[in-house]
């Protein structure tokens, strides 16, 4: 069984997106250089000493602990898909254990710093560009979609009568997300300019360039870091920020955890709790500034 066999497998059976795919391919190629190399075996002949000699290796080249943990989730994956399909008798990650990864909290722009950003005139002159580019960090920040979600969006996934949006999420799994009166009124206006625009754009894509075209990450990642810019200083503004500043808010204001996690298209709830570690901390700085024995 081939590493393509195992990535076709990944596409058509698991769905997994052509993004997640690739990475996985990456990861596979690395491992199977690195076995040809230095070990001079074949990734059916790998056993455990061969995978601590491969972290080290990544560790030794300055790879962080997360980009590590995630190679190794790719091998687990492949060596049970061999496993599974009688290639091996047994998987050599068995034994492997990932390096501890310190814990992050989720980086999120304060919601009054993006209300200024957004109700104010100042930064948008109307003009198609800067209509699309406000809409796209109000999007982004009232339905906490993920950048490959908001690409993937087209007009007819809009329904106004509900006032929701459909989002095709992670292995294409839907999901239906409800919009603000101010998100809906914008992506009508957005829609009617755009028709005026008269683009040659077949595909239906919501999202398009100023001559038309589909909408691609690039585009998405320039328009957010330009917006925040003005707003915030952290070193990272991206799409994902604003995914983390919608479930911060919604957390904040009494939104109930298992509500978030449908909302964002989580599959499990662990991983909406890691909100509410800035919600602790943001209660810690509240007393700390407000009560007198703090």
């Amino acid at each position: 069984m081939t590493v393509e066999q195992f990535l076709t497998y990944l596409q058509h059976e698991k769905r997994y997106s052509p993004h997640t795919v690739q990475s996985y391919r990456t990861d596979l190629i690395q491992f199977r250089d690195f076995m040809s190399q230095t070990f001079e075996i074949e990734l059916e002949a790998v056993e455990y000493v061969h995978v601590r000699n491969f972290m080290v290796w990544l560790m030794e080249e300055g790879i962080t602990e997360n980009s590590i943990g995630r190679k190794l989730s790719t091998l687990r994956s492949f060596y049970k898909y061999l496993v599974r399909g009688q290639v091996i008798r047994s998987s050599p990650m068995t034994l492997v254990k990932a390096p501890k990864v310190p814990k992050r909290l989720p980086v999120f722009v304060d919601d009054q710093k993006l209300d200024v950003l957004l109700d104010s005139d100042e930064f948008f002159d109307g003009s198609f560009s800067s209509v699309r580019d406000r809409l796209v960090i109000e999007t982004l920040f009232g339905t906490g979609m993920r950048l490959a979600e908001l690409l993937s969006l087209k007009e007819s996934d809009v329904n106004f009568y509900e006032s929701t949006v459909r989002v095709l999420g992670k292995r294409n799994k839907e999901r239906v997300v409800p919009i603000g009166k101010l998100l809906e009124d914008q992506l009508r206006a957005y829609i009617e300019l755009k028709t005026l625009q008269n683009f040659d754009n077949k595909t239906g894509g919501l999202f398009v360039t100023d001559k038309g075209a589909d909408a691609y990450p690039t585009l998405i990642y320039r328009i957010v870091q330009r917006y925040l810019s003005f707003i915030s200083t952290q070193d990272k503004k991206s799409p994902h920020v604003l995914r983390h500043s919608y479930a911060t808010s919604l957390l904040n204001r009494g939104a109930d955890l298992n509500a978030i996690k449908e909302l964002l298209g989580h599959a499990s709830l662990a991983a909406t709790q890691v909100y509410t570690h800035n919600s602790v901390e943001r209660l810690k700085s509240i007393y700390k500034q407000a009560h007198p024995k703090a």
